[in-house]
């Protein structure tokens, strides 16, 4: 009762983990012995490294299958070589298109032709690199030749379609301009194919991201006119990885998918463009005048179309398949060789990439070669360390998804947890993951002292929620997509963890030419402290979950979570009720009609269906199940267990997120199988919570949602089961 009580109060942030006598997982000695080692660890990390690696490695662009990011995997191997780790390089062959032909054209009622250029700037070397340069463009667009009249979409999401339909303006065979935001960017064209649209344009406004925000660069850190965001547009949520080997990985000889039948490229042409390209079209458009709400800071009236903007958008891909290049480095474990703590970081990148990723690809370096250096003086860890640079992230998280794909089996028996990091900058902590690790995440980042503040990174985190309308305590957020955990925690069931520092090195360099070693240290993290201090906490993590007597996996907390979460699901479709009831009053009031402004004519209001009632009692009853289960696992002492309980327990322990997974996968995406967290279908990379079940009422397939309620129950007593295992043991 004491381990539950204590758990709660640090949840609610009663007291603070500072009020702990031993670290999560270890014995009072074994405690004292791992806070020895983590300051000896803190010591040894240098911000001189990470500049150095960093000028290095950012000097050139490097996307998947260039010359210069062959040549970084070679030299991050021969680092970790000389840092005493065992090296291999995973190769797999991906498909990957490099843009050959981009026009943007207005054609009527005016003309102007798109420049598709971002300017090279003053003070900023990379910037005028000329034909290294990665061109501007959306991989895994479709290539196309199409013209049509313009029709403004806002962000392109969900909501902004239904306020289109009430205002009586179709896209079907029209070319629309979306926002950049909102969403993640794949989900512009997806939902714009849906709806009957024949091409897809996305801008930046600069009310999002751009002068609005504050000076552009070069003077400060935000997008320049002429800035263009890249990135793909790969349907992701459907499944991430090589388009041609869905499910398996692309070595040399898989057998692949005909382009023409992969189901994650894009079905109409899509083009990024800049707010000073986007302007001229923008202006050219007529018709209703957009909403407040969907205006930006462009010097115009914003209206919506359709036409009389017309454009012409053709674009035209090189198809080859190219090599991904992962490195994976491996600092054996002294007792546990076969229980492995894998780190990870992606090397890729649109352009230089010197904030995303090589800012989080030099802290990961960092961090291995201290820890390596402590393991030459004594300090080996107890479990394996495997420290993974992943390669063709960018695209569509392709390195990391072909590796997992390509090793199942193995890292289903082997892998404790992934730990992963990407883009850093100045700021708070953002943590998120397994909620079964959210404790010891927590003591670590009690433990860590925020390098501008002189405080804990988790107080400087809390003061944040406080000041955002939250709580006072260290929570991580759910998982969905977005980088390099997916394939571990969705597809294979790997507890997993995502880091990172941010918030405060504000900037529009993201997936542009600006993105460099110049704006880096002029803005995002001066000085590198904020890459030290990512080191310092996913080192500490890295290393209480290598050197633990029994892995540190908390379920008490983990349970508040996913009760927490079935509440929010059963308020969602509450809320949803309230509002069809409502609205169908007003209709049936003629409110509506009576209020409608007869010179801004919108459709009329029509009946909605009714929202019903599910029965939820399945999850509610296994949830209170678990509540039990896990409170008698809370009260054993498992640090007193004999070394070969402790090995069973851990066993045990390993398995225990993969329980949450359903070989079926979710409805109409089998490839994500966890039933707690997902990207969302129509969001991308935002994360649904209890996917299944959400989503089916989000999208009113109410015969859906019931079964889902099911496959859920079913999946958290599969994981009751497991936990009566564990008690098992521990009795």
């Amino acid at each position: 009762m004491k381990n539950k009580l204590l758990s709660l109060l640090l949840l609610f942030g009663v007291i603070s983990v500072s009020a702990q006598d031993k670290i999560i997982g270890f014995s009072e000695s074994a405690s004292e012995a791992q806070k020895e080692l983590e300051a000896k660890y803190e010591k040894q990390l240098s911000a001189d490294n990470l500049d150095q690696w960093m000028k290095r490695m950012a000097a050139e662009p490097h996307w998947v299958g260039t010359e210069y990011g062959e040549e970084n995997v070679k030299w991050m191997e021969k680092q970790f070589k000389s840092w005493g780790y065992k090296t291999k390089i995973d190769t797999y062959h991906v498909l990957f298109p490099y843009p050959k032909v981009r026009l943007l054209e207005l054609t009527a009622p005016t003309t102007y032709t798109a420049s598709l250029e971002a300017i090279p700037v003053e003070g900023d070397p990379y910037t005028a690199q000329g034909d290294k340069l990665l061109p501007s463009y959306n991989a895994f667009s479709t290539d196309g030749d199409v013209e049509a009249e313009l029709v403004f979409v806002n962000y392109g999401i969900p909501s902004d379609y239904e306020e289109l339909e009430k205002l009586g303006i179709d896209v079907k065979g029209k070319i629309v301009i979306a926002k950049y935001y909102g969403s993640w960017r794949g989900i512009k064209p997806k939902l714009a194919a849906e709806k009957g649209a024949i091409g897809c344009i996305i801008y930046s406004d600069p009310e999002d991201d751009g002068y609005a925000q504050g000076d552009v660069y070069p003077k400060g850190a935000f997008k320049n006119k002429t800035g263009v965001q890249r990135g793909s547009v790969m349907d992701m949520p459907l499944y991430p990885g090589d388009v041609l080997t869905p499910g398996y990985a692309a070595t040399k000889d898989a057998k692949r998918l005909d382009r023409e039948e992969a189901p994650t490229i894009t079905k109409i042409p899509v083009l990024p463009i800049s707010y000073e390209d986007a302007q001229p079209l923008l202006e050219a458009l007529e018709g209703p005048v957009a909403p407040a709400s969907w205006r930006g800071a462009l010097p115009i009236t914003y209206h919506i179309g359709p036409g009389p903007a017309k454009v012409h958008l053709k674009l035209e891909f090189d198809w080859q398949l190219k090599p991904a290049h992962n490195l994976i480095a491996t600092l054996e474990g002294d007792e546990f060789p076969d229980e492995w703590v894998i780190r990870g970081n992606h090397h890729d990148a649109w352009v230089h990439g010197a904030s995303d990723p090589i800012s989080g690809m030099v802290a990961l370096m960092e961090e291995a070669r201290v820890v390596a250096q402590l393991a030459k003086t004594g300090n080996k860890p107890k479990r394996t360390l495997v420290y993974c640079a992943w390669d063709a992230e960018e695209p569509g998280l392709i390195g990391s998804t072909e590796w997992v794909e390509d090793h199942i089996p193995e890292l289903k028996e082997k892998a404790v947890a992934y730990i992963n990091t990407d883009g850093n900058s100045r700021g708070y902590l953002g943590a998120g993951g397994s909620h079964s690790l959210q404790a010891m995440v927590s003591q670590v980042a009690h433990a860590v002292t925020d390098p501008q503040k002189g405080v804990s990174v988790a107080e400087r985190r809390k003061a944040a929620n406080v000041m955002r309308g939250g709580d006072n305590s260290f929570k991580l957020s759910a998982l969905g997509s977005g980088s390099d955990y997916t394939p571990f925690i969705q597809h294979t069931g790997i507890p997993s963890l995502n880091l990172g520092f941010g918030g405060e090195g504000s900037g529009g360099e993201y997936h542009t030419i600006y993105d460099t070693y110049t704006h880096y240290t002029r803005f995002k993290d001066p000085g590198f402290d904020y890459g030290v201090a990512l080191a310092n906490t996913a080192g500490r993590i890295s290393l209480r979950l290598a050197n633990a007597e029994v892995l540190p996996f908390e379920l008490t907390q983990w349970h508040s979570t996913i009760e927490g979460y079935l509440g929010e699901v059963m308020k969602t479709l509450e809320g949803m009720r309230a509002e069809v009831e409502k609205h169908n009053k007003l209709v049936a009031s003629d409110a509506y009609q009576l209020t409608m402004d007869p010179k801004k004519p919108v459709a009329p209001a029509k009946m909605k269906e009714e929202v019903p009632y599910l029965d939820f009692s399945p999850i509610q009853n296994v949830v209170a199940e678990l509540e039990k289960s896990i409170e008698a696992f809370s009260k054993a002492d498992v640090l007193a267990l004999s070394s070969a309980k402790k090995a069973q327990l851990n066993e045990k322990l390993m398995g225990l997120e993969q329980v949450l997974l359903q070989d079926k996968g979710l409805p109409r995406r089998d490839w994500f199988k966890h039933q707690i967290y997902a990207p969302g279908f129509y969001t991308g990379y935002g994360v649904k919570t209890l996917p299944g079940v959400r989503e089916a009422i989000e999208q009113k397939e109410w015969k859906e949602a019931q079964e889902q309620i099911g496959v859920l129950a079913t999946t958290l007593k599969n994981f009751n089961a497991e936990v009566q295992k564990l008690n098992s043991i521990v009795q």
